[in-house]
């Protein structure tokens, strides 16, 4: 197996991106992270960006590039435009956009566009995740969660995309902990919430039982003044309000509660998920969110001719 690059991986976020370089059998030569979102590289532009990137990380000039994330966006480098659901993965990686002018053959995965009047939505980035865990959702029907500060909730049926929802739920909570009356509860920075908390067992159970939590929202404050909730605990609340309301519109909205569900999540917030869904009494499959969207990259880069097919990683 040769480790010469071949192509770079590119998951552009708002705020952050990640840079990977692969080589011909699509493993990994080498790895970088930057705060270089779209917010930065639209003013330092992007194809100045990437190739510093590119350049700093040893690559030959014009090695190629398969991207994905907001660089697609109507603000970002070009736009891709949206496909809509429902729709197959291999037809959502093959509508991959190229980046006319960049210097290297760039190709933009597009987002996913759901046009039902009740219930519009948009992803981009996520649509290259699920592509990643085509193993688990390529034959049969599937419920996918992919938490965040808008997390998505997809259904897959028989390798195809074919409706999904998004709770902005990590906003929320943003929102709720800095600029509401709670932020006398929760103080400035936060606490670091863990699953084995028992009050955000306790709350999470609250909401999974009835999603609708505008009354509970301020017993989060009352309980402060009233029986001494602490910040710590304050902050446990929330996020298991918000999280335990999130699962049960979620399965309400789409006919699935009580049905497992495969989670896509990395991080601490990987395992709030995981409790809840579980006190919920659901099944669950944890995909790694990173491996997966680097996986549906590789696989945009295969469907898309800028990578050999059927070399296993």
């Amino acid at each position: 197996m040769s480790s010469k690059p071949t192509i770079a991986a590119v998951d552009w976020g708002t705020t952050r991106m990640r840079v990977w370089l692969l080589d011909g059998t699509g493993a990994v030569v080498d790895e970088r992270r930057s705060d270089e979102g779209l917010l930065t590289a639209q003013h330092k532009g992007f194809a100045s960006v990437l190739d510093r990137h590119l350049k700093d990380m040893g690559a030959t000039d014009g090695l190629p590039a398969i991207v994905c994330g907001m660089a697609g966006a109507r603000q970002g480098w070009i736009e891709a435009p949206y496909v809509e659901v429902p729709s197959s993965l291999s037809d959502i990686l093959g509508a991959a956009v190229s980046v006319p002018g960049a210097g290297r053959d760039v190709r933009i995965v597009p987002g996913l566009a759901q046009r039902n009047p009740r219930t519009p939505d948009v992803m981009r980035g996520e649509e290259t995740q699920l592509a990643g865990i085509a193993g688990l959702i390529g034959s049969g029907s599937h419920f996918v969660c992919m938490p965040g500060t808008h997390s998505k909730w997809v259904i897959a049926e028989g390798g195809a995309i074919s409706g999904f929802g998004t709770w902005a739920t990590g906003e929320m909570f943003s929102v709720l902990a800095q600029h509401s009356i709670l932020r006398h509860s929760i103080g400035d920075k936060p606490a670091k919430v863990t699953p084995d908390n028992q009050v955000f067992r306790d709350w999470c159970q609250e909401a999974l039982l009835d999603a609708d939590i505008g009354a509970r929202l301020f017993g989060i404050r009352a309980a402060g003044l009233l029986s001494g909730l602490g910040q710590e605990d304050a902050a446990a609340a929330l996020s298991g309000l918000l999280i335990g309301a999130e699962i049960a519109s979620a399965t309400k909205r789409f006919g699935r509660r009580g049905a497992p569900v495969i989670l896509v999540v990395s991080g601490p917030l990987g395992a709030l998920y995981a409790e809840a869904l579980r006190l919920d009494d659901i099944d669950v499959t944890i995909a790694d969110a990173d491996e997966a969207v680097l996986a549906g990259l590789v696989a945009a880069a295969r469907r898309n001719k800028m990578l050999a097919e059927g070399v296993a990683r």
